[in-house]
């Protein structure tokens, strides 16, 4: 059964880097067709989708959010972390991973909350 976790830090103060981390089982970050995205929730602004990175390496980011963003991978550990510099307090939200395939995601984690402190 393919399960995502995401993994991150709860707390991050102002103007510092937000990184949080999804560990993916049951399937590999790797296989053919699927991309892997971080998407994130604040009662602010609803469902955000952040960026994505897909079987081969390769990264989307939204427009929004590309200048801050960076999504990389760790084959060897399976898993995948963003990385969102400068963070404000409007980046505080649950971030959730998810798999996608074509135009839909099979696959979320549970959510961590991240809060920034200003």
């Amino acid at each position: 059964q393919v399960r995502l976790r995401e993994s991150g830090p709860g707390l991050v103060r102002l103007s510092q880097t937000l990184s949080v981390t999804c560990i993916v089982s049951g399937a590999s970050i790797t296989t053919n067709s699927y991309y892997w995205t971080w998407i994130r929730q604040s009662p602010e602004k609803g469902l955000e989708k952040m960026g994505d990175i897909n079987y081969s390496g390769g990264t989307n980011y939204s427009p929004t959010l590309k200048s801050r963003t960076s999504i990389a991978r760790d084959t060897s550990k399976n898993q995948f972390t963003l990385h969102l510099s400068s963070a404000t307090p409007a980046d505080t939200a649950v971030y959730f991973c998810a798999r996608g395939q074509g135009y839909y995601y099979d696959y979320w984690g549970q959510g961590t909350q991240v809060t920034v402190s200003s």
